[in-house]
């Protein structure tokens, strides 16, 4: 069982949960960091997918419709966490994701959706 690996959109950079996240021992990079700004949700996603990494978004209605979307024409991809990110304080959001990481693996998360929320608000 793999360990998660996070790919935060434009959306979701956030400099100071990247480095709390990083200081934990997470794996995470940013589409800024890769330049990767400007993408199209989808080109995020597919390229997400062939990195083996999992999507983080605060971008949570177009992601949503992409993963339905995704589902409806039987094409895979390697899972998705949405977040309101306004709603949360970063720490409230590093917990959130560390929470998840230790409870599922990157196998668990292919094709799912999971909402920080559940993580966050338990």
């Amino acid at each position: 069982m793999s360990r998660i690996r996070l790919y935060m959109d434009e959306d979701s950079t956030a400099r100071s949960l990247v480095l709390a996240l990083q200081n934990r021992g997470v794996d995470v990079i940013t589409s800024l960091s890769l330049n990767r700004l400007g993408y199209s949700d989808e080109e995020q996603l597919r390229w997400a997918t062939e990195q083996g990494l999992i999507l983080y978004s605060s971008n949570i209605r177009d992601f949503y419709r992409l993963h339905a979307d995704f589902l409806s024409k039987e094409q895979s991809h390697t899972g998705m966490i949405l977040v309101q990110q306004q709603r949360y304080s970063v720490g409230e959001i590093m917990r959130g994701i560390l929470r998840l990481i230790a409870a599922k693996s990157a196998e668990e998360m292919q094709n799912q959706v999971e909402f920080l929320s559940t993580w966050i608000d338990e």
